[in-house]
């Protein structure tokens, strides 16, 4: 039988809990490499149904020609193509990528806009796409839902949401403003390395003491 849904955690479990991701890691960063906000708009627009680790390998020969919206829209959409075969949907992101780098250039000076509305303007572009973009490039403090933390969310009790949406507008009345910059990436960290989706590793997680996940999953035999 699938564990229940967990109830909401009450706030001081949430401050306990974020107090010890901020204190075992006080500056967590995403793992997508880029250079400036446009390289790190293609990244994440690349990082749609891929890992961040098969973006890396691709996005070094691309970024090499083309790291500004004028040169990505120079290089073509064939020449995006070329460069980023490896990544899934390949040519899907090539064509969004080429025509964002249009976009920005005919109607942003080629600079990535700084609020949700415009990022979510731009072809590839949807709300975690612009969020991630606004947290990172720009320091707001916005909260990117992917399936990572969608997962952790649901199972600890912190924001439990039937939608990624709904889970987003819960952590942000939730989390308390200190957090609020940090959190998804934490979040995100958890999920992808101890709350893992088949199973999670709750023998070594940091906050198993107040999460609602049942039954905790024991360590493996021998460890």
């Amino acid at each position: 039988m699938a564990p229940k849904r967990p109830t909401c955690l009450p706030p001081q479990d949430v401050e306990a809990i974020f107090g010890a991701f901020a204190a075992a890691n006080p500056e967590p960063k995403g793992e997508l490499d880029y250079t400036n906000p446009f390289t790190l708009l293609v990244a994440v627009v690349l990082s749609a149904q891929a890992t961040d680790a098969g973006v890396n390998k691709a996005t070094p020969a691309l970024f090499a020609v083309a790291d500004t919206p004028e040169k990505m829209v120079a290089l073509g959409q064939q020449g995006i193509e070329d460069r980023i075969r490896t990544i899934g949907l390949f040519r899907t992101k090539a064509k969004n990528i080429h025509a964002l780098a249009q976009k920005l250039v005919a109607e942003h000076d080629s600079e990535v806009p700084q609020t949700r509305e415009a990022l979510q303007q731009l072809p590839g572009v949807g709300r975690k796409t612009a969020n991630v973009v606004l947290n990172i490039a720009f320091r707001q403090p916005t909260i990117a839902v992917d399936t990572h933390l969608f997962r952790v969310a649901n199972r600890t009790g912190l924001a439990p949401g039937a939608d990624p949406l709904k889970v987003e507008l819960a952590l942000l009345k939730a989390v308390p403003e200190k957090y609020l910059h940090h959190a998804h990436h934490w979040l995100i960290l958890h999920g992808r390395y101890a709350c893992k989706a088949r199973q999670p590793e709750c023998w070594r997680c940091s906050i198993r003491e107040w999460c609602r996940y049942e039954p905790k999953t024991p360590p493996p035999k021998g460890a």
